[in-house]
């Protein structure tokens, strides 16, 4: 009977580390998602339009990139 009981508390155990796991990606990519909203409205509100457009296509590119510095 433990060993029963060992293994369906193993798999609870299982199922909870995959749903933190999964609602921390999850929040972590809200947060940059929030945050990338943000810088983009900001350079929106304090640039003109087309350094606004050139910022951001070079954000976005940085992005796919992976490489910090094409947004410099």
């Amino acid at each position: 009977m433990k060993t029963r009981t060992r293994s369906i508390l193993q798999e609870l155990n299982d199922i909870a580390e995959v749903r933190n796991k999964d609602a921390l990606f999850e929040s972590r990519a809200t947060n940059i998602i929030n945050s990338a909203i943000n810088l983009l409205e900001s350079i929106h509100k304090n640039y003109d339009a087309e350094s606004a457009d050139e910022l951001e296509r070079r954000f976005i590119n940085a992005i796919r990139g992976q490489d910090p510095s094409k947004f410099s």
